[in-house]
């Protein structure tokens, strides 16, 4: 039976799909890569990263190898969503989000970490020219 294509995302498979992502992008993998290994097509991909598509447990356990992680990582400590680490991974999800966390952990502790997040912020906080 087709899923309707008006329905939403169950949140399991959005918090899989997310949990993929992040270990893709921690590991260096691009979409196209993460395909190849699981021998799928990189929409397919996107498509479970996002939770449009369920992962089925051959296909997790596939991906689970090539992230060199255990299923039960896809799945959080409870087995299904798990609010705070559901949040970063979202978060982390965002393009170039990663880059710019890994740029400010290389930045000495202190004034240029502290200036860096007030910029940021700032960026955040402006009106739209």
């Amino acid at each position: 039976m087709a899923r309707n294509p008006d329905a939403v995302a169950d949140p399991v498979d959005v918090a899989v799909g997310a949990r993929i992502r992040l270990l893709r992008k921690v590991r260096g993998l691009s979409q196209q890569a993460l395909a190849d290994a699981a021998g799928v097509t990189f929409q397919q991909i996107q498509k479970y990263e996002r939770g449009a598509n369920r992962v089925s447990a051959s296909m997790l356990s596939r991906i689970a190898t090539t992230l060199e992680t255990p299923v039960s990582e896809m799945f959080g400590e409870s087995g299904g969503s798990s609010g705070a680490i559901d949040e970063v991974a979202g978060l982390l999800s965002e393009p170039g989000a990663l880059e710019l966390l890994r740029a400010y952990s290389g930045l000495p502790r202190g004034a240029a970490r502290t200036a860096l997040v007030e910029f940021v912020r700032a960026l955040r906080d402006a009106p739209e020219a």
